[in-house]
């Protein structure tokens, strides 16, 4: 089958090129607003599932789409991307000293109608981290493209992540594991070769 990408992230196009898998990138823009009674892990399926909805009538036979979103959460708080400096040194400041966790849900959605959707868990724990090093980040990586206000891939993360439970990857964005079984499951992985 054909795997489609609906993300617009470079750090999940690395991961599906780290994986091996070929993809085309499509790109259409669908609201990520969600229900307000949803919490964590539902939020994150919640809008992977939508995204793949508005793909749905566009997917040939032989084709499937993959959407993901990833949220970080503090207790039940969702810590989205934040709108501008400010927002990314308060949502740091509460980050910073503690622990949060990050769910990517992913949606896998197939041209002849089969869907799988999913999420994974991973537990972050950040030192505390002074307004120094926070404001330096902010200043040169400018993490407004990322939920929560940072990337654990980033000069924040080496600096400040001490401890992961669960999948890096997630965090990055995708939980690469699972998205291998999943596609295992649909018959959408290509063929492994073998030792010669």
């Amino acid at each position: 089958m054909k795997l489609i990408l609906a993300s617009n992230s470079p750090r999940r196009r690395q991961l599906l090129a780290d994986l091996g898998l070929a993809y085309e990138t499509r790109l259409l823009d669908v609201a990520e607003d969600f229900p307000p009674h949803l919490r964590r892990a539902a939020v994150a399926e919640y809008l992977a599932a939508h995204k793949a909805a508005a793909y749905a009538a566009g997917l040939a036979p032989d084709e499937v789409v993959l959407t993901a979103d990833t949220i970080v959460c503090l207790e039940d708080d969702v810590l989205n991307k934040p709108a501008d400096a400010a927002e990314a040194a308060a949502m740091l400041g509460r980050l910073q000293g503690r622990a949060h966790d990050v769910f990517t849900g992913v949606c896998l959605r197939t041209g002849d109608g089969r869907q799988v959707v999913f999420s994974d868990r991973t537990t972050v724990h950040f030192r505390a981290l002074s307004p120094a090093e926070i404001g330096h980040y902010i200043a040169t990586a400018r993490p407004f493209d990322k939920a929560g206000a940072y990337g654990a891939q980033d000069w924040i993360g080496l600096v400040g992540v001490t401890r992961l439970e669960g999948s890096y990857f997630n965090v990055m964005g995708l939980p690469t594991h699972r998205v291998w079984e999943e596609l295992k499951k649909l018959g959408a992985l290509p063929a492994l070769p073998s030792a010669a």
